[in-house]
This record gives C-alpha cells, sequence and structure tokens, in this order.
C-alpha cells in the first residue's frame, strides 16, 4: 500500500509523526508532501527533525497569500504530484488550506481520500478553519475520527457509513515526547530567570484574534495585565500584524519570544502555571498534560477540554484574567483522546478500506 501524506502547518507535522511511524512498520510506502503553508523554519523544518520524520519527499514552497491564492497555488502543485505517485490513498490532517487543496486535487483525479481528525465543529461558519474541515469530510472517501463527538457530528450529516473511531493521534505523539522530555527544565526557565510554575506560555495566531487593531490590543491587553510573566511564543503572522497595527508584544507581563521546537514547547507547557491559546491542538496538548488552559475563542472544537474543567472560554481582558487565575480543576480520569494507539489504528482502516 502506498499513502501520500500532505501537511502544510505546525499542527499537522505532530499528527504526521506517528503515522510515518505506523506506516513504516507496517511495511507501507509513505510520502511526505509539504505544501510550505508554514515556511518558517520554526514552525516547518525543525519539526520534521525533531519528531523523527526525516526530509519531506517533496516540497512545494507555496507560502503565504490569501486564502484563494496559496489554496489555488497547492492545487494546480498537487494534481503534479498525485499524477506522478498515484498512491493508494492521499491523507488529509485536520482543518487547513493544505488539507482542503489536497482533499479536491485527490477526489478529481479519482484518488481514495482519507481525512484524519475528521468529524471536529467549531460550529463557527467565520471561521475558514470550519469550512475547510466541513468541506474535506464531505470529499473524502474515509473519515478518521478522534473523538465520539466527532463521530456523533459525522452522524448527523449522513457521513457514519464511512465513518472510523481511530483516536487522536495527537495523543501518540504528545505522550512519546512527554516521556522523552521527562524532567528535562525548560530552555525558558535559563534564558528569561523565570521558575516552575512561575509563568505562563501563550500563544495567538488565528484571524479573528490578530486582523483587527482593536480585537488584538485587546488581547494583548489581557496577558499584559497578569500577575505572573506570559511568554508569547509570537508565529511571524502575529509579529507582522502586530507591527502594522503599531501594538507591542513585549509589554507588562507580556514577554515576545520566537516559537520553540516541539519537545520544548512541551516541556515549557508542563512547567508552566498554564497556557493561553487560540490553538486547537495546544488546548488538547495542554488538557493531556494537566495543564490548565485558558482559550481565546468564543467556541472550541475540543468541547470535552472544557467539561472536564481543564480548559475555559474568554474574550475580553477581564475573561483571561479569570482563567489563567481559576483554581486548578480536578484530575480528569477520562481519556476522550485516545490511549497513544491510534496512529496504528488509522494504518490498520486504510488497510480495511482499500479497494
Amino acid at each position: 500500500m502506498k499513502i501520500v501524506s500532505v501537511v502544510g502547518a505546525r499542527p499537522q507535522f505532530v499528527k504526521l509523526a506517528p503515522i510515518h511511524k505506523a506506516a513504516v512498520a507496517a511495511g507501507v510506502e509513505h510520502v511526505i508532501v509539504h505544501t510550505g503553508q508554514h515556511y518558517d523554519p520554526m514552525l516547518s523544518d525543525v519539526f520534521f527533525e525533531d519528531l523523527g520524520i526525516g526530509t519531506p519527499d517533496v516540497h512545494l514552497g507555496v507560502g503565504s497569500g490569501s486564502h484563494g491564492v496559496q489554496t489555488g497555488a497547492m492545487l494546480a502543485a498537487l494534481d503534479a504530484v498525485f499524477d506522478e505517485h498515484r498512491p493508494d490513498w492521499v491523507l488529509v490532517y485536520g482543518d487547513t488550506n493544505s488539507t482542503v487543496a489536497a482533499a479536491l486535487s485527490a477526489v478529481k483525479l479519482h484518488i481514495p481520500v482519507a481525512h484524519l481528525e475528521a468529524g471536529l465543529r467549531s460550529f463557527n461558519r467565520a471561521m475558514p478553519e470550519e469550512h475547510n474541515r466541513v468541506m474535506t469530510d464531505h470529499a473524502a472517501d474515509v473519515l478518521l475520527a478522534p473523538t465520539q463527538v466527532a463521530v456523533e457530528h459525522l452522524s448527523t450529516e449522513g457521513l457514519a457509513a464511512r465513518t472510523v473511531l481511530v483516536g487522536d493521534v495527537m495523543t501518540d505523539v504528545l505522550f512519546e515526547v512527554r516521556d522523552q522530555v521527562g524532567d528535562t527544565r525548560s530552555v525558558l526557565l535559563e534564558e528569561l530567570n523565570l521558575e516552575p510554575g512561575g509563568y505562563y506560555v501563550a500563544t495567538i495566531h488565528r484571524a479573528e484574534n490578530t486582523d483587527d487593531p482593536a480585537r488584538l490590543a485587546e488581547v494583548v491587553a489581557g496577558l499584559a495585565g497578569l500577575a505572573k510573566p506570559v511568554i508569547l511564543l509570537a508565529h511571524p503572522r502575529l509579529v507582522a500584524k502586530a507591527a502594522s497595527h503599531g501594538i507591542a508584544l513585549t509589554q507588562g507581563a507580556l514577554i515576545a519570544h520566537a516559537p520553540l521546537a516541539y519537545p520544548e514547547l512541551i516541556a515549557a507547557a508542563l512547567s508552566s502555571a498554564g497556557v493561553v491559546t487560540d490553538s486547537g491542538g495546544l488546548q488538547k496538548e495542554a488538557f493531556l498534560l494537566g495543564v490548565p488552559c485558558t482559550t481565546v475563542r468564543t467556541e472550541t472544537e475540543w468541547v470535552e477540554t472544557v467539561e472536564l474543567g481543564w480548559n475555559v472560554l474568554a474574550n475580553t481582558a477581564a475573561e483571561i484574567a479569570a482563567g489563567v487565575t481559576r483554581p486548578i480543576p480536578a484530575p480528569a480520569d477520562a481519556a476522550p483522546y485516545g490511549d497513544g494507539h491510534a496512529a496504528d489504528r488509522v494504518v490498520q482502516a486504510l488497510f480495511a478500506w482499500q479497494r
């Protein structure tokens, strides 16, 4: 069996790692295509190195651009890649422009598509990611759902017949990296003279939080006003937006810092007092690590993190402050994201569904 995986952004690189390991172990020919959607080395190349994936077989180098320009460029390039490799499966991940472009290209070429992390819904149609994931689910041949809630969403949309509950591959890699990191001290402690439990880790990157100057100013004010240092791991897009808005990302308690390699991010989160983010991946990682999370959004796809008390939604400066200073929640015995063996189930499902 031959699988072509298409990835383009940091969360997808993390999900790719256990899939690649499981595919190789099962004797699958696994071709990795990097669209170049995230082109900064700290958000791209270093992840392949740190997660033991190796160099991508194909790098499209698409780079930044509007949604239409970026997706169109990917479509044009992917047609030729799929036509050359003619895989048994095109495997797409999550909800980015890379995801929907690869799905559309593959179905037009009559190549079966499997969608990893299928069935997630925010029910916020203002989010580009929501359109990407819904369109991909309805185009794909097999829907690899991470949770029972995702399975139920797909069933509601009439897609139950091609849905498989596999668990969350992010859990696989997170548990592995967590064990590797162990008691290793975060690089932030020495670099910024911090103490364990004496700071927060923050990431903000979504358009709804960065593109409007007033909105970004509100989020920055909320973080800058906290009582402990807030280390903002600033994506290049955030840095550019803040500069264009005239908003300083280092002010008050807020300290802007370059993004961290994935193992370093996990170490930083583990020794922090909490996480503040608008990232879907980091919300879930915080939950799995037992670190309180405050999510700067009006909704989340990972509803289990909220229901179990380890995540709260916040949108004003006051709500952010209330979220990060809330009491530490009770330990959660539930394991809604699987047992750390989702990647093996993904490969098994693709064998079972192979035409």
